[in-house]
C-alpha cells in the first residue's frame, strides 16, 4: 500500500473517531479493496456450495465496524485489525449456523494456512478453531490476536506488529507458537 493512501487511512480515521460522520462514508470507498483482499482470502470462488459471497462478509464486517461504540482507531493497521476479528466472528456465526443445520459428518483435517474456506463443509473447523481460539485467549491474549490478524485479517508480521506494539521477531514467535499449539488443541482426542 503507498504511504500516502496509508496516511488517508489514517486521517479518515481519527476524523472518524472524532465523531466525523462523513469521514466514514470517505473512508468505506478508501477500504473497499483491502477488505475485500481479506474477505476473497477466505471465501475461494473455487469452493462448491458456499452460500456466502465476499460481498456480504465485507458489508457485515463493515456494518460491525461501524456500529461500534467506541471508534478510537489508531492506525490503518489497528483498523484493519479489528476488521479481521469481525470477519472472524462473522465467519464463525456463520459456520455455527451451517453446523445446526448439518449435525453429523466426519470433521476433515485442516491446516492453518492462511486461504481457509468458508463452506458447509468447512463449518466444523471453523467452529473448532474459533473454540480453540478463545482457550488460546485465556492462555495469552496478544498470540489469539496474532492468529486473528493474520489468519483472518491477511495481515503480515510489520503491520501486526505495529498493531500490537511489539517487535516484528516477537509477531513471529507468537504466530509460530500459535500454529503449534492451536492444532494440537483442535486434534487432540
Amino acid at each position: 500500500m503507498i504511504e500516502g493512501r496509508a496516511d488517508q487511512i489514517t486521517l479518515l480515521l481519527s476524523r472518524w473517531s472524532g465523531g466525523d460522520k462523513a469521514a466514514m462514508d470517505e473512508l468505506m470507498p478508501v477500504v473497499y479493496d483491502e477488505l475485500r483482499r481479506m474477505a476473497r482470502r477466505h471465501l475461494s470462488s473455487r469452493e462448491q456450495g458456499r452460500t456466502i459471497q465476499t460481498t456480504e462478509l465485507i458489508h457485515e464486517a463493515y456494518l460491525k465496524l461501524a456500529g461500534k461504540k467506541e471508534k478510537d482507531w489508531q492506525n490503518r493497521e489497528h483498523f484493519f485489525g479489528v476488521a479481521a476479528q469481525a470477519m472472524r466472528h462473522i465467519m464463525v456465526d456463520y459456520a455455527r449456523s451451517k453446523r445446526s443445520e448439518k449435525r453429523g459428518g466426519h470433521a476433515q483435517r485442516i491446516t492453518l494456512a492462511e486461504n481457509l474456506i468458508t463452506s458447509h463443509q468447512r463449518s466444523r473447523e471453523i467452529v473448532d478453531l474459533d473454540d480453540a481460539l478463545l482457550r488460546l485467549a485465556e492462555l495469552d491474549e496478544r498470540k489469539c490476536r496474532v492468529v486473528e490478524m493474520k489468519f483472518f485479517g491477511g495481515l503480515n508480521f510489520e503491520e501486526i506488529a505495529r498493531v500490537l506494539g511489539v517487535s516484528v521477531i516477537t509477531v513471529k514467535r507468537d504466530w509460530s507458537f500459535a500454529k503449534s499449539w492451536l492444532l494440537r488443541e483442535m486434534y487432540r482426542e
